[in-house]
Formats: C-alpha cells, structure tokens, sequence
C-alpha cells in the first residue's frame, strides 16, 4: 500500500525530472492497470497450487520491479516497471484477502478487517505523506531503493508462517494438473477486460494532452475499446466462471455496493492524485509539504476504518456505516470544488479530511456486506469482484480526472498567459511544475490561476461521482450479523437439545 499511493505525491517531481509532466497519469496507471487485470488470474490460480507461492511469487516480483523503477533511465522505462510493480502488488493484495477468508468466519471478519484496514491506512498514509519528502532528501530513486529491505523481509516472514494448506490446491488434493484446474478460467474475459480498460486509458490521456482528439491513435483507442467491453458483456454471460460475473453485479444489494464502490474510488483518487498538485503548483510548496498535507487526512482513514470493523463486530450493522460514509465523501468533494483564490492552506488540507472520513467508514462495510449477501461458495468470487471493481474506479479516478485536468489547463493557460514568450512559458510550465517558480511575477500569477481553476473543474467531476455514490445505497437493505450470528446460536443449541 506504501507503493500504491507513493506516486500521489512523488509523481510531480519524477515526471519533472523526466520532462513529461503530461503523462503524469501514467505512473499510477501503469501500475493499476496490471494490478486489476491480474488479480482474478492469482485468484483462479491459488485454487489449483495454493496460496501460498503465489503470495510469495509476488512480494519477489514486486521487489525486482521496485529495483527496476530505482534504476530506470526515461519515463518509458519508469512506466514499464510501474507496470510490473502493480503485477507483484496484485499477487499480494489478492492472497492477502483470500487468505483471511480462508481463515476468518464472516461473524467475526470485522474485528479482522480492523487490522487489516490498520496496515493498509498506515502504508497508504505512509506512501502520499512521505513520498514526496523521502523525494526531496533522499531523491526518488532512493525512495524506490529503500522500499527493497523492506519487502524482503516480508518475503522471509511468509516464508516462516504462510500455511501451505491454504484453498482448495486442486493440484495436490484432486490430481488435477495446472492445465486441467484452469480448464473453466475465462482468459477471453480477462484479455478482453484488459484490453478495453487500457484502451480506454490510452484513448483518453492521449487525447488533447498528448495527441489531437481528433488523431488516429486517439479515435482507434477508444473504438477499440468500446468493441472490447461490447463483446466483454457477451463473453460473460456465457462464461463458465466468469472473471466478471454479471448475474451477481445486476442483482441488489451486491451489485449496489460493487458499484458503489467503483465511483466512489473514482471520486477518492480524483481527490488523492491532484491535490498534491494543487499545492505544489498554486501554493508552490515543495514536494515534502505537499505529502504531508495528506497525512492528517490519512491517518483519519486509518482511524475510521479501524473503528468501522470493531463497530460492525459489536452490533451487527453495516448499512449505515456505508450511508454515512457517502454523505462524508459528497461534503469533501463539495468542500474542495469550493476553495478560492488565496484560501489559507491549512483550510484546503481541512477540506481533504471528510472524503477520506467517508473512505474509512464505508469501505470495510462494503467488503462486509458484500460477504454477508453471498453464500458460501459465491464469497470467493464476489470477493475479488469487488476487488476488480475497486481497482478498476482507481484507474478511472486517475486517468479521467487527468484528462479533465490536462484539457482544462491547455484551454485557461492559453486565455489567461500574455507575453511574448507565451508559447514557451505554456510549453515549460506543462512539462515541470517546479517551473512556475522561475516565472516573472506576472505569468506566475497568471499560470497559478490557471491551474488553479483546471483543478477546481477536475474536483467538481468529483462530486458527480459521490452523487451517483449516494443514490446507490440508499434502497438497499442488509443483514443485521450480530442477529444472524444469534439466531445460529439458537438453532445450533436447540439441535443438541434434540440429539
């Protein structure tokens, strides 16, 4: 998680180091989109050889990747080891949570999900609070470099304590060879998935940032991925196990909360990845004060999610965990859509705490819920359902709050920028954020507001999402665990009676 939201703040100081400020979107999204592609596959294959290597395989791949990232020489060859970064992060966040369904009942899963959320807020705060200070003392490249220690241990410690009987090991209990295990995996689906989302990203952080919208590139992108996801919904509703099972995702209160939570990671990472620009670009503070802006609001994450698990545990209930959690999450995209020319800077860091308030109280309900509305033998695969989902909603978060921000900004810097050297203060300012410093009083001023409006446009497009966020909890209705929990008590009693 530390390397998840590592880029939120690290990422303005990277691509100005690379002079590719534009294609900023691509550091996260490189190592999103192979994060979600990936993680039904790990899923699917745990089942047939085990959790256990898989895990182990990704804490290796997902080192060698952060020394690649360490190491890379062009921004292409950051992006690539991005890539392979979210590859490992997906073998370890899917084993993460499989496992503990392995080993956790559903009464008690939320004092679990406690600690989980605990380390998962604590490594992201970690990662956008530190990363643009480690950025600044260490330099980005040490900042990839320290994290390799770090994930050997972990290496070691799952070496030591991972069960090796974990799932269903189809291989070793029934066997099954691998080819045969994964005989019913949907690899159409996966590839079509795949390949409609990162058309779709290439298509819209391309176009009007890089390339014309009207470009060959840009218009073959997004055809192709409209085709793709056309033939992904037919594909699906003849798949055997399908990696999008779309009978579960148009039922409530399941598909509700999927789809909740998919806007919902919309509007959040429109909000994590460019506020750190706002700080950096319209209050021109440095990359270590931009990070630690997002500290506060992380660790009231991290307090929240703690506090939503041990709640659900004591009384059951999780709906309005998840209803007042909305409403937290629409009150800050509210609030930063809001913010004035000269607001101090210690109100705008305010304004980030009622989203992440909102993230941390409903997202463990949601990951609850969903269980509680499965049976048994469905927990699985919803589980990494709304995991895809999830991780989808991050990339669309980022890449769609770029190419508001990219386009929005081209149009307010060539209005408001005068001068001779028009062209070229554009042309900098767009490659490095560092260089609105070096400006004359007068274009600083007028680069500042414009950046300062394409983000006020780009955190509105927030507030459309936790809208549709809203809407969708309302009409449902979920189970009370703690009433569940009691009523097999009683039936479990009464049986021995009987016997």
């Amino acid at each position: 998680m530390f390397d998840a939201t590592l880029m939120a703040s690290s990422h303005p100081v990277i691509t100005s180091y690379f002079n590719a400020s534009n294609s900023a979107s691509w550091l996260s999204t490189a190592f999103l989109l192979t994060a979600t592609a990936s993680q039904p596959l790990f899923g699917r294959v745990s089942d047939t050889i085990g959790r256990r290597p898989l895990y182990l395989a990704g804490l290796v791949v997902l080192a060698a990747a952060t020394a690649w990232c360490a190491a890379a020489q062009s921004i292409g060859s950051f992006i690539a080891a991005r890539a392979f970064c979210g590859l490992g992060a997906a073998g370890v966040l899917a084993m993460g949570n499989i496992m503990t369904n392995d080993l956790v009942s559903i009464e008690v899963r939320g004092t679990y999900q406690a600690y989980i959320n605990l380390l998962y807020g604590g490594g992201g705060a970690a990662g956008a609070a530190f990363g643009g200070f480690l950025c600044d003392s260490l330099g980005w490249r040490m900042t990839f470099a320290i994290q390799i220690p770090l994930v050997a241990v972990a290496f070691i410690n799952g070496v030591l304590t991972t069960p090796s009987d974990l799932g269903p090991n189809l291989a070793k209990r029934s066997g099954k060879g691998l080819r045969e295990a994964l005989k019913g995996f949907d690899v159409v689906g996966s590839a079509l998935l795949t390949g409609s989302v990162a058309f779709l990203i290439l298509g819209i952080n391309t176009g009007g940032n890089v390339l014309p919208w009207q470009h060959p590139l840009v218009i073959t992108s997004l055809v192709l991925s409209a085709v793709a996801g056309a033939i992904l919904v037919r594909v699906e509703m003849r798949a055997e196990r399908p990696v999008m099972p779309l009978t579960m995702l148009s039922s409530k209160p399941r598909g509700n909360l999927v789809f909740n939570n998919f806007f919902a990671n919309i509007g959040i990472n429109t909000i994590i990845f460019n506020t750190p620009l706002y700080f950096q670009a319209v209050k021109l503070e440095s990359p270590s004060m931009s990070g630690f802006r997002l500290a506060g609001p992380s660790v009231a994450l991290t307090i929240c999610g703690v506090s939503s698990g041990f709640i659900m545990t004591a009384t059951g209930r999780m709906k309005w965990l998840i209803v007042v959690g909305s409403l937290f999450m629409l009150v800050g995209g509210v609030c930063l859509s809001a913010m004035w020319d000269g607001i101090p800077s210690w109100l705008a860091t305010l304004f980030l705490a009622p989203a992440s308030l909102g993230q941390g109280l409903a997202f463990p309900a949601i990951s609850i819920a969903v269980l509680a509305t499965s049976t048994q033998e469905d927990q699985a695969v919803m589980t990494s359902t709304l995991t895809v989902w999830r991780s989808l909603g991050t990339v669309m978060g980022v890449s769609c709050s770029s190419l508001i921000l990219q386009n929005a900004l081209t149009a307010y810097l060539a209005q408001l920028v005068t001068g001779e050297d028009k062209d070229d203060v554009i042309l900098r300012v767009r490659k490095s954020v560092r260089a609105i410093r070096y400006l004359d009083p007068q274009q600083q001023s007028q680069v500042i507001d414009a950046y300062s409006r394409s983000l006020r446009v780009t955190f509105i497009s927030a507030i459309a999402m936790f809208v549709i966020v809203n809407i969708l909890v309302f009409s449902i209705e979920l189970p009370n665990l703690r009433r569940r929990r009691e009523a097999e008590n009683a039936a479990a009693d009464h049986d021995d009676e009987d016997e």
